[in-house]
């Protein structure tokens, strides 16, 4: 087996990378711990209790990692303690934690986003010099923008024909979803407060493109999408780097070991395969693309004599500033028959505060939008968990007053990188190959905190807007680590002192070692989803990889 660049990871960031180098002349070989997502025999739309299956189903689409213990809560923020009107508030005086919400798997966890493709906001890339808090990016936004609309080409992004707060060189691609009626009656809200409800950006497509058919409006995105409308990057990235047939993935290969070797240089990768049988490789080129929790996880396992630390990590800052998903969601019953159980997750956003000083005294941005699928209130089943109190005929009468009647407005924000949010290894869990386990630390600040706070106030307030009852549930990260969007932990930066990677997402010691996934953000943004800056960046990286190979520097 022969390759110029060996990745590990498939999921946005090794998949655009694959595609960068691929679709320009570079021999690749992907090496995926995860599974081959087959719709056909996998997604579960289909049976009548889909609702109870979640997307993906089965260990071999997780990662084991371990929590450290999680912190105290304190009363004074009992206000942003998660509840629900059925089955009352999170137990204990200790935060939760839930779940890291990943996928291993050929496509990562763009297999069970719900398409939301947003670029970053300029202002949140200069956190530490305009606002006194995190860490600068080393590159401009404007130095990503042409990656960007490669990456929303190939995808085939849907979007709105404006965007005022991220300058644009070419348009989406493709036109914006419509509203759903209760995405509207959100909007009417909005309004009257004063902010505004724009289209969502999504990798969801709004008509055919590519051979790829328009989405079917089934709602269900988060549960894989059966169609391959949803831009997820084994349809998109992985799909065209193996059409050049000069990509090779291999699904189900667990990496054993990356040894650092002479001259700055990553030496071997070894893996097993599926049958158990071991493989060894010495690539010009090592990309890793594990996501925020895996690839320090495999950095720090990889220490040896030249890299005692492990590898990368001679600034002891691999694993490091570890951003977390910020997260509020406000549900109530709104008297109209709304439907609110259809149409396109996510369809409208309000982006008023998603500026790092756009909310007075709290540095850090967050964005507002459609919740009702993000909180998984779209079948029959949760309504009558959650929503419909009572029992017996009271319950099914319940339950016709309320279904399809529910509105959540769901809340994304800035998490601040902080000394006790971080990633280890596990000293007393290892997984089957004998590599430690990922330990997953958290700690929610002050400012956090009050973000949260704010967040959680709007909400309420856009859903009394609305015309709709008091809540019945609210849900959000103070009292539950419930992670869906993870950055930081190999930062990105011009002082090797302070970070793990350059600006070109190349290991400052290590010549042959590029990351190019959510470890390298400086910061988490104020609410964007992050899966097309990371593959702007893996584009950027592989344009950079490909003309060191061109040069014979790797």
């Amino acid at each position: 087996m022969h390759a110029d660049v060996v990745i590990v990871g498939a999921g946005a960031g090794g998949a655009a990378c694959a595609w960068a180098l691929a679709s320009r002349g570079v021999r690749v070989l992907v090496l995926e711990s995860g599974p081959w997502y087959d719709p056909v025999r996998e997604n579960r739309l289909h049976l009548p209790d889909w609702e109870q299956h979640a997307f993906p189903e089965g260990k071999e689409y997780r990662h084991a990692y371990t929590f450290a213990q999680m912190q105290a809560l304190n009363p004074q923020w009992a206000q942003l303690r998660s509840w629900n009107h059925n089955l009352g508030q999170a137990a204990g005086d200790t935060r939760r934690a839930l779940k890291y919400q990943h996928v291993r798997g050929v496509g990562g966890s763009t297999l069970h986003f719900v398409g939301e493709a947003h670029r970053l906001h300029p202002a949140a890339m200069r956190m530490a010099s305009r606002f006194g808090v995190g860490a600068d990016w080393p590159i401009a936004y404007g130095e990503l923008e042409r990656f960007y609309v490669e990456a929303e080409y190939l995808i085939g992004v849907a979007g709105p024909l404006h965007d005022r707060h991220r300058p644009r060189s070419r348009a989406y691609p493709l036109p914006p979803h419509a509203h759903s009626y209760a995405s509207q009656r959100i909007g009417s809200a909005c309004a009257r407060l004063g902010m505004s409800w724009s289209p969502n950006s999504l990798a969801i497509l709004s008509e055919p493109w590519q051979g790829r058919p328009g989405c079917n409006y089934c709602g269900q995105c988060a549960r894989g999408c059966p169609r391959a409308d949803k831009g997820s990057a084994d349809v998109t990235f992985v799909a065209q780097a193996q059409a050049s047939g000069r990509c090779t993935v291999l699904a189900r290969c667990h990496v054993t070991a990356i040894v650092p070797g002479d001259g700055d240089r990553v030496a071997r990768v070894s893996w097993v395969d599926a049958d158990g049988t071991e493989h060894s490789l010495r690539p010009r080129a090592l990309v890793l693309a594990c996501g925020a929790v895996q690839t320090p996880r495999l950095l720090l396992a990889s220490a040896n004599a030249h890299a005692p630390q492990g590898l990368a990590n001679e600034s002891g800052q691999v694993g490091r500033h570890f951003m977390e998903t910020l997260a509020w969601a406000s549900s109530a019953l709104h008297p109209d028959a709304l439907g609110s159980h259809r149409g396109v997750p996510s369809d409208g956003i309000c982006w008023d505060f998603n500026a790092p000083d756009a909310i007075p005294g709290i540095p850090g941005g967050v964005r507002f939008s459609v919740g009702m699928a993000e909180m998984d209130l779209a079948g029959p089943i949760n309504y009558a968990r959650r929503v419909a109190s009572g029992w017996g005929r009271a319950h099914r009468a319940a339950m016709r007053n309320s279904f399809g009647r529910v509105l959540s407005v769901a809340s994304v924000g800035e998490f601040l990188p902080n000394d006790g949010t971080y990633i280890d290894l596990d000293p007393h869990a290892r997984d089957a190959h004998g590599l430690a386990l990922a330990r997953i630390h958290s700690r929610i600040d002050e400012l956090e905190l009050r973000r949260l706070v704010f967040m959680a106030g709007k909400c309420r307030e856009i859903l009394q807007a609305a015309g709709t009852a008091k809540p019945f549930e609210e849900f959000g990260t103070y009292d539950t680590f419930n992670a869906t969007h993870v950055f930081g932990t190999c930062r990105m930066g011009s002082d090797a002192r302070h970070s793990v990677v350059d600006k070109d997402c190349r290991s400052h010691r290590w010549r042959n070692l590029f990351i190019v996934d959510a470890s390298v953000f400086p910061s988490s943004g104020g609410g964007e989803s992050p899966s097309l800056t990371i593959e702007a960046l893996a584009i950027r990286a592989g344009a950079h990889v490909r003309n060191l190979l061109a040069k014979r520097e790797l």
